[in-house]
C-alpha cells in the first residue's frame, strides 16, 4: 500500500483528502503544521501533499528541508495550495517541486486523480 504524507494546516480540507485517498486504497499520514511534517517524514513515504501556507513552519521552508535532506530527498511533492503566483510557482520548482494544484481550481477527486497518475508514472 503506498503512504502519502498530506501536510494542511485546515482541519476541514485535511480531513477531505484523508478520507478520499483512503477510499482510493492509499495509507495517510497527516501534519498540521511544518514541525510535524517533518517529524513524521520517513523513508516509506512514497509522497507529499504539501500547503505553502503553515503555521510553524511555511510549505516552501518544508520543501527545501525535503530536498536537502539526503535520506527522503527522492519523495516526490506536490504543493496543494491556493497560491497561484507565477513567482511562487516557480519557486516551487526550482526548490524540487514534482506538482503543484492550486485547492481552489480542483475538487478532491481531481487531487486522487492526480496523485494515482503520479504514482503510477512512479
Amino acid at each position: 500500500m503506498k503512504k502519502i504524507l498530506i501536510v494542511e494546516d485546515d482541519q476541514f480540507i485535511l480531513d477531505l483528502y484523508k478520507r478520499q485517498l483512503e477510499n482510493a486504497g492509499y495509507e495517510i499520514l497527516t501534519a498540521e503544521n511544518g514541525e510535524k511534517a517533518l517529524q513524521e517524514l520517513d523513508k516509506s513515504v512514497n509522497l507529499i501533499l504539501l500547503d505553502i501556507l503553515l503555521p510553524k513552519k511555511g510549505g516552501l521552508e518544508i520543501l527545501k528541508d525535503i530536498k536537502s535532506n539526503e535520506s527522503v530527498k527522492n519523495i516526490p511533492v506536490i504543493l496543494l495550495t491556493n497560491l497561484g503566483q507565477e513567482s511562487i510557482i516557480k519557486q516551487a520548482f526550482e526548490l524540487g517541486a514534482s506538482g503543484y494544484l492550486i485547492k481552489s481550481s480542483i475538487t478532491p477527486s481531481d487531487v486522487v486523480h492526480q496523485v494515482k497518475e503520479f504514482l503510477n508514472n512512479d
